[in-house]
């Protein structure tokens, strides 16, 4: 649970960072990659991030500009990845222009339980790293090369002077 604004943003910036690394590796083509019919494609994986931001956050009665959360899944790789930016900027300004440290205390309903906003800033990134998981599995499907978020990956390896794990 973050207690405060300022190590929220600082966390964002980070996070957010990395959910764009994963995004501007997306090709058109891979957006409908997926592991069966019944599963979310990474497009519809990638759109889910952008439009949960505003959704969870309008939980708390933070109001950002933003987009709707119904509104269909683009096209684009780069239409996602711009709507993205756009959201994570909103959401940064907005809650720089209203909230403090006390605001994060205070209590609202999340999905039919009642967290801290503080609480709901943490399942928020949670929530982006989860998904940015399923992303990149879907991507060594697609072909894509996965970017090292946490650690280098696969290809990084060997520009460090190194083997990759084995496997």
């Amino acid at each position: 649970m973050f207690i405060s604004v300022s190590t929220f943003l600082k966390v964002w910036e980070k996070e957010a960072q990395a959910t764009m690394q994963i995004l501007d590796a997306l090709t058109d083509d891979s957006l409908k990659q997926s592991v069966s019919n019944q599963d979310r494609t990474i497009g519809r994986i990638a759109w889910h991030l952008v439009t949960t931001i505003p959704e969870m956050m309008g939980r708390t009665g933070l109001i950002l500009e933003s987009i709707d959360e119904a509104a269909p899944l683009p096209n684009t790789a780069a239409e996602i990845v711009h709507n993205y930016r756009e959201v994570s900027n909103s959401l940064v300004t907005a809650i720089n222009n209203q909230w403090n440290d006390q605001t994060l205390l205070e209590k609202r309903d999340m999905y039919g339980e009642t967290w801290a906003i503080g609480s709901t800033l943490s399942a928020l990134i949670d929530h982006q790293i989860h998904h940015r998981g399923q992303m990149t599995v879907l991507m060594r499907q697609a072909g894509l090369k996965v970017p090292g978020i946490y650690g280098p990956a696969r290809e990084d390896w060997s520009h460090m002077g190194m083997e990759p794990p084995q496997v």
